[in-house]
């Protein structure tokens, strides 16, 4: 019915307008190596950001995709993802209510807290804490109750932790930076009414590693 792949950063998932002026690689152009015997190539259930990597859901026909698509819609699908953040949250865990709507007509997908925008809620915990050359770290479990575009680079930024490594709502520079530090870590998809959810964990990347181990985050070595 499905396959979860782990995404890599920097990767965009379709061939969009930018992708369209270059020639880039976008996820698209690899599913026909995943048919593994069926007459069509799977197709992505979900969206992730160009520059999040981690766990991306695939529906292998349109059955599946049509399933899938009902499960997103009814929330059933639990998502969790990996950030690492400058500054440091106050309290340990928390949820981020803010609603949010397009920052303006021509900035196509950038988007801001906007009290008339859609209500959208990001629930975190802190993982741990440390330090880099210019300030506190913070690594955080984000999970999105809502599926808003940007939500949680949005959230985290407007908390006043923006996103290590986030170009558009953080102070990461266009080129040369850290890249952006967030992560699909795990997917639980509902597929069997009477057995547990599937669960799946990706590794963190590498471009991660060096920030969640300032933030006491040891590699897990099942994880490969």
């Amino acid at each position: 019915m499905m396959l979860v792949i782990d995404k890599p950063a920097g990767l965009p998932s379709h061939r969009g307008p930018q992708a369209k002026r270059r020639v880039i690689p976008v996820l698209t152009d690899h599913l026909d190596a995943l048919r593994f015997g069926l007459p069509r190539r799977p197709e992505a259930a979900h969206r992730l950001d160009k520059d999040t990597s981690g766990c991306l859901i695939l529906g292998r026909h349109p059955r599946a995709m049509a399933e899938l698509n009902q499960m997103f819609r009814d929330g059933r699908i639990d998502k969790t993802y990996w950030a690492i953040v400058r500054g440091s949250p106050d309290a340990d865990e928390g949820l981020i209510d803010l609603p949010l709507g397009k920052r303006a007509p021509d900035r196509g997908w950038w988007m801001k807290v906007d009290p008339d925008g859609l209500p959208s809620q990001t629930r975190y915990r802190v993982m741990g804490r440390g330090q880099d050359g210019t300030g506190p770290l913070a690594w955080l479990e984000l999970e999105p109750l809502t599926g808003r575009t940007h939500q949680l680079r949005v959230h985290c930024a407007a908390s006043g932790w923006p996103m290590l490594g986030d170009e558009i709502y953080g102070d990461a520079p266009r080129e040369g930076g850290p890249g952006l530090q967030l992560h699909a870590r795990a997917i639980a998809i509902p597929l069997y009414r009477k057995k547990p959810a599937i669960r799946i964990k990706a590794p963190p990347p590498p471009h991660m590693e060096t920030a969640l181990r300032s933030c006491g985050w040891e590699p897990d070595l099942a994880e490969g």
